[in-house]
């Protein structure tokens, strides 16, 4: 059970209890009573009786109270707006290796069926393929032994 705190007066928020407002530039601040919807009116925390930062400004709180987090409540709406957007950019990170996945499936499909079909036209047509040195065996040895009686009749000329 998460219990957040006011952005006003830094009091305990229990669920289901309190309100959101929400600013233009996507910043939420909660709210634990109505009485702390003195934010819209601009005032400042530190000048209102019934805060802690008052009580603290006025040395009436104790000075090492670790509910007292001004600063920090300042920056949770800042801090939620940065966990959105990386959120946002592991989503679309997925997204991407998704669709990347499906292509490549898609791909593979198509290689197996053209590996199928060439295998097909081989069977068929089988006796129009040739080996590449089936009659070049006795062309070889014929140049081979042309090329050593040019030799040696070129020693015997010599």
């Amino acid at each position: 059970m998460c219990i957040e705190k006011c952005y006003f007066c830094l009091g305990p928020i229990h669920p289901g209890h309190g309100m959101i407002f929400i600013c233009n530039d996507c910043k939420v601040f909660r709210f634990c009573k109505s009485k702390c919807h003195n934010f819209k009116k601009k005032c400042k925390p530190h000048k209102v009786r019934w805060t802690k930062a008052f009580r603290k400004a006025a040395g009436k709180e104790l000075t090492v109270d670790n509910s007292f987090e001004f600063e920090k409540g300042r920056n949770e709406p800042i801090k939620h707006q940065n966990k959105t957007t990386d959120v946002m950019k592991k989503t679309e990170e997925i997204k991407q290796k998704h669709q990347a996945k499906c292509i490549m499936n898609r791909l593979k499909k198509n290689k197996e069926l053209q590996k199928v079909q060439g295998i097909k036209e081989v069977k068929q047509d089988i006796h129009v393929i040739h080996a590449p040195l089936a009659g070049k065996g006795k062309q070889l040895e014929e140049k081979m032994v042309q090329q050593l009686q040019e030799d040696v009749d070129m020693e015997d000329a010599s």
